[in-house]
């Protein structure tokens, strides 16, 4: 017997991260969702505007507070799984304060407004580059921990830790391909169709790997151990492992069904995203059945409270996705809430209530004493699943709200409600009873914050935990006489890990790779040409403020869109656009064809003041695009030289005559603006006080509002298509 101690102080300190990250994460969101509400509430404090703050919420509620708890879980039960302390004290700390400096990073940068624009891959190429460099941190402790352990088998939830830190390391790298422009500025390397299926395939693996795969390894650990019971099915928990891993890389497309992704790829998405059903209700019936026999402990027992309505979440959203993947079913979903109620019934419930289960069920065994009230656990529990069903509902009955309006059409073959903002103030009562939900459910986070604050306090610290058991005995690499294949592949971490990674391979590869090699995947239209200087530069004004987090740019081939809308979108249209900007909700209308359809001066008030021109409308004002400062053009040639370097046919004398360019285009714009008696005064009342005051003023022209508006203006406007008669 040899004896050692188990890293106690690591898993503590993942876990409070993940406590203090999860309130900021959710006081963010239910900001956000009071900002539906009242959406002038942040008005002119551009860091605290909802396009800048909603990518704050995802990352910090995914990467910092799942993230850590991920990772407390996984340290915490890859050691007692494994009979050993992890590889190396230096790299679980290293793993831990990097983790939570890249944290820090996202939480400057993201309302700087420092943005990809790509859903959950929002963070600019150093964090990019920071977190890759730490994942690997990570995945070197963790290999380096199975190869040293004292237990022959390798456990199931270790199989999908493994699972975990490959498919997220080969997602990451190859989704955040990007072409510095300068220290916080970047430019995807695929454009326009390519990029988006990249992207999805990122985005929903991102789900599936970071959210799901770890989450179920921790299921299988933490379940059986709060109820004392083995867990349900050993061959079931294979099947459930490899089906999974494999359908489910294949599913990224199905965020882009009638989209301009080409046909093929979008019914791969389609097809193996309703074979995901059985592998992941494989997973939750195994899970639900290891609580035979203990039903009546979960009356009592909160943290298995918590564990049945995670895994019970699990199922329902492994459901639900698939018939969401469904064509006709997608065509009434997609953009609308419905896909916000889905995606919130998983992380609330599933990895909400995990993580909460786990939280409490540690952190008495790690300081040695009981939790401090078990009456305030289940009230977090109870105020927790109410918010749940306050959340969700209501967000469900928005959905198919919006989607009914939207298709509408009269007896003489019009739209019903031909004015978007008709759907829009349809939804009201649902938001404010979304953010009641989200109240609940954050006042449950901050009950879980006081029960464990008094719990440490009334414990003993928390140390390192003395634990003995027998080294590993060498055995051969060949199978043992009567051993099964995957009992053999369980001691064999090292093909383990391989085998995982040709499982996830070969559907990415399959999607990709003809998508970004083979041309005709992508037909090209004559008419469309790159953007123009300053049009470029309003598009990285767009990126900046999360227009594209409540604006699709993808009208759909049907008859209610192309008529609300315009001509449907073609592959052939986003060739030059470094990054796509599809989006994937519509708060607002789509925008791909905005060019033309309103004049300067109205594009100019609605950004000063949208209720001005949208009476009801719930988009903030953007007032510091109007700041007496200049426009920022240092960069511009940098850009086009890189967007050259990606295949956007500009010419030399296009790069070097940018500033021109930007200028004769802006004085056109300033000029439209001159139409508007409103402006003039306002315009010329401006110049007064800062000639009063002594203070530099700075023409229109060379404000940002103006380079915003001339992109808004390019939208869709490369097509031409015949008015109808």
């Amino acid at each position: 017997m040899q004896q050692f101690y188990y890293d106690n102080k690591i898993v503590k300190k993942f876990l409070y991260a993940s406590i203090l990250f999860g309130v900021v994460g959710m006081l963010v969101g239910l900001i956000l969702a009071i900002l539906f509400l009242f959406p002038n509430l942040t008005d002119g404090i551009s860091f605290l505007s909802f396009g800048r703050l909603r990518p704050l919420h995802t990352n910090a509620v995914i990467f910092a507070f799942v993230g850590n708890a991920m990772f407390a879980g996984v340290y915490y039960s890859m050691q007692r799984l494994l009979k050993t302390r992890m590889l190396s004290d230096f790299l679980s700390n290293l793993h831990f304060w990097g983790w939570q400096l890249i944290i820090v990073a996202a939480a400057v940068t993201l309302p700087l407004g420092f943005s990809t624009s790509k859903e959950y891959a929002e963070l600019e190429w150093p964090i990019d580059i920071a977190i890759a460099l730490i994942w690997v941190v990570f995945g070197i402790n963790m290999i380096g921990t199975i190869i040293k352990r004292r237990e022959r088998h390798i456990y199931v939830a270790i199989w999908f830790y493994i699972a975990t830190f490959v498919t997220v390391a080969v997602l990451h790298i190859f989704n955040s391909l990007e072409l510095p422009v300068s220290g916080l500025k970047s430019y995807s390397v695929y454009a326009g169709v390519q990029d988006a299926l990249v992207q999805w395939w990122y985005g929903h693996n991102a789900v599936a790997f970071f959210l799901t795969t770890p989450f179920l390894g921790m299921m299988y650990y933490f379940v059986p151990k709060a109820a004392n019971r083995p867990v349900y099915s050993y061959r079931l928990s294979i099947i459930h492992f490899w089906s999974l891993i494999f359908i489910y890389i294949w599913a990224g497309p199905h965020h882009l069904l009638y989209s301009a992704l080409p046909d093929w790829a979008q019914n791969l998405g389609v097809v193996f995203s309703v074979m995901l059903i059985a592998p992941s209700w494989g997973g939750m019936i195994n899970g639900l059945l290891t609580l035979r026999g203990v039903w009546d402990k979960v009356r009592t027992d909160a943290v298995l409270k918590f564990y049945v309505v995670a895994i019970t979440g699990y199922g329902m959203a492994t459901f639900e996705g698939p018939m969401l993947s469904l064509k006709n079913v997608n065509a009434i979903a997609h953009f609308t809430d419905w896909i916000i109620a889905h995606v919130h019934v998983g992380a609330l419930a599933w990895n909400g209530f995990l993580s909460f289960g786990m939280i409490y069920w540690l952190i008495p065994r790690m300081t040695k004493t009981k939790l401090y009230s078990e009456k305030l656990a289940n009230f977090h529990f109870w105020i927790g699943t109410l918010g749940i069903i306050l959340y969700a509902l209501p967000m469900y009955v928005a959905g198919f709200t919006q989607a009914s309006m939207w298709k509408q059409f009269t007896p003489e073959g019009t739209l019903v409600y031909g004015n978007f903002l008709e759907t829009v103030t349809q939804l009201i009562p649902m938001y404010w009873m979304r953010a009641i939900g989200g109240t609940l459910y954050f006042t449950g986070v901050i009950v879980l914050v006081y029960n464990i604050a008094k719990t440490v306090t009334s414990g003993s610290k928390v140390e390192d935990e003395l634990a003995e058991a027998p080294a590993l005995a060498t055995i051969g690499a060949g199978r043992l006489k009567g051993e099964k294949w995957h009992s053999w592949l369980e001691r064999r971490p090292v093909q383990f890990t391989l085998l995982t990674t040709v499982a996830i391979l070969i559907g990415g590869l399959i999607q990709i790779v003809p998508t970004i090699m083979v041309k005709s995947n992508i037909p090209t239209i004559a008419a469309v040409k790159p953007y123009t200087p300053l049009e470029l530069e309003g598009r990285d004004l767009y990126i900046r403020e999360g227009c594209v987090g409540c604006h699709s740019q993808m009208i759909r081939p049907f008859r209610s869109e192309v008529e609300r809308y315009g001509e449907y979108s073609k592959a052939g249209e986003y060739v030059y656009q470094h990054p796509f900007l599809w989006g994937s909700k519509r708060t607002g209308p789509d925008l791909h064809r905005e060019g033309g359809k309103y004049n300067d001066n109205w594009h100019f008030n609605h950004m000063w003041n949208p209720q001005s021109t949208s009476p009801g409308s719930i988009m903030p004002g953007y007032k510091w695009l109007f700041d007496n400062s200049p426009m920022d053009y240092s960069m511009t040639e940098k850009k086009m030289e890189a967007m050259v370097t990606l295949g956007v046919p500009y010419t030399k004398e296009d790069i070097a005559n940018a500033k021109a360019s930007i200028a004769t285009q802006a004085e056109a714009i300033e000029k439209n603006l001159y139409n508007d008696p409103d402006f003039v005064k306002s315009y010329e009342d401006s110049k007064k006080n800062a000639a009063k005051k002594g203070e530099q003023f700075v023409p229109m022209k060379d404000r940002e509002i103006v380079a915003l508006i001339a992109y808004l203006q390019r939208l869709g406007t490369d097509i031409k298509v015949k008015d109808k008669k």
